[in-house]
């Protein structure tokens, strides 16, 4: 039989089997949980390691060195610079489909504001110059998770057949790390995985776990625009063409893209993170240099953005007798989209083992995951949501109208204690299902 046989194959018992019964989930699930108190003390002290230690895209070196003596200890055969600074952990166990996890390692370019013991003092180079980094998207909490679930399958290697191929991709943050795999031949030298898992923690209470069908996430595309005007005196703007104004017309007008010119019934987002023009006050300068982003759910409210976008920045140039600035839209990540069917089996088995806890979310997050790349390269795959802040801090949060600090907040903080355990019981619950023993 071959590889593409097999595949459609593991597809085909997918849509046909049945979630395990209660008794199953429930005897499955105190063996998973038995197994992580005795190895919970391990893997809190690795998050915190990983937490105060975090490092930017393409320089994950002590992060994947950590998790790869991981793994060769639980017995995996590791594949380090993968893509960079990725790797591959495979483990066979018999017949069965190849089933891939995977994990984030990268952190982000800013402060760490949760006050925490362990919180993270590193610095990084960034864009050429030395940042505070850390990791304030809650990578930290998914690495955690992905060697505890890699510990209770080699502990439970007797209730289940087939290939684990648990994944660590560098550069997730916007930097195309899932692409760099890819292109160092991640499916070609490892095999391409008959189904994928992944998480993400958020701001929702720990002990929950979402889920959703179909598109879970956005797209994203990146904008970068100068605006080339002709500096002066700011005492005499009369006699040049101020790019700063024409940037703060865009950075306004171009909302009307989202108000005027996209259907207001789908969802789409153009926010620009960045502005950079002169370093004097008295001085209009030559250009001025805006990056952003753009989000959406579906292709034809992305391309309405898209064109709008290029479309007033060229409008605002042309009304202050500018020349054409320079406009770059990079491609990001791709919706990800959960596979029908394989999202029907575990979101069963997730609420068999979670019961109200376990949340069907009733739209896709805002938030875009380069996980979209393994999902377009032909992984049918199922990516879930974690909770994980106190739901009495939320709680109290709402009634005091308090913000919550949500994911790239320097204030975000999951609490490791249960949100590992809850990543850990469901990952496993599911790895274990697919790969159950015919």
């Amino acid at each position: 039989m071959t590889r593409s046989m097999t595949h459609l194959l593991v597809l085909a018992l997918l849509a046909s089997a049945s979630a395990a019964n209660a008794a199953d989930v429930a005897v499955t699930r105190a063996a998973i949980d038995r197994g992580l108190d005795s190895q919970y003390a391990h893997i809190e002290a690795l998050y915190k390691d990983i937490h105060s230690h975090p490092e930017l895209g393409f320089q994950e070196t002590h992060t994947a060195a950590l998790l790869a003596g991981e793994m060769r200890k639980l017995g995996f055969d590791v594949t380090e610079h993968v893509g960079k600074t990725g790797i591959v952990a495979i483990l066979k166990n018999g017949p069965g489909p190849l089933v891939m996890l995977r994990t984030e390692l990268d952190a982000l370019p800013m402060l760490e504001k949760t006050g925490l013991p362990y919180a993270s003092t590193a610095t990084q180079m960034y864009k050429g110059a030395e940042s505070p980094v850390a990791h304030s998207c809650g990578h930290d909490i998914h690495m955690a998770v992905w060697a505890a679930v890699a510990k209770t399958m080699v502990d439970m290697k007797d209730q289940w057949s087939g290939t684990l191929m648990f994944v660590g991709q560098p550069a997730a943050e916007g930097d195309g790390g899932a692409k760099a795999m890819l292109a160092d031949g991640l499916f070609t030298r490892f095999g391409k995985p008959d189904m994928g898992f992944a998480l993400h923690v958020n701001s929702g209470p720990f002990g929950t776990v979402s889920y959703k069908p179909g598109v879970i996430n956005s797209t994203s595309d990146g904008l970068t625009i100068v605006f080339k005007g002709t500096g002066g005196h700011g005492s005499r703007p009369h006699v040049t063409i101020d790019p700063v104004m024409m940037a703060a017309h865009f950075i306004v007008d171009v909302q009307s893209v989202i108000s005027r010119e996209k259907d207001a019934s789908k969802f789409g987002v153009v926010t620009i993170g960045a502005v950079q023009a002169g370093n004097a006050g008295n001085v209009i300068p030559d250009t001025a240099l805006l990056r952003g982003t753009i989000r959406s759910w579906d292709n034809d409210t992305r391309a309405k953005m898209l064109t709008g976008v290029e479309r007033t920045a060229k409008g605002v140039a042309m009304m202050a007798g500018a020349p054409e600035p320079d406009i770059k839209l990079s491609a990001g990540g791709k919706a990800v989209v959960n596979d029908a069917a394989l999202s029907a089996r575990e979101g069963a088995v997730l609420k068999t083992a979670f019961g109200d806890k376990a949340r069907l979310l009733p739209e896709p997050h805002s938030a875009s995951e380069d996980y979209s790349e393994f999902v377009v390269a032909g992984v049918p795959s199922f990516y879930i949501s974690l909770g994980g802040l106190d739901p009495q801090f939320l709680a109290k949060a709402a009634e005091t109208h308090t913000p919550v600090p949500i994911n790239l907040s320097p204030e975000f903080a999951p609490v490791p204690e249960p949100s590992i355990r809850t990543g850990t019981t469901a990952m496993s619950l599911m790895l274990l299902d697919v790969l159950q023993k015919k």
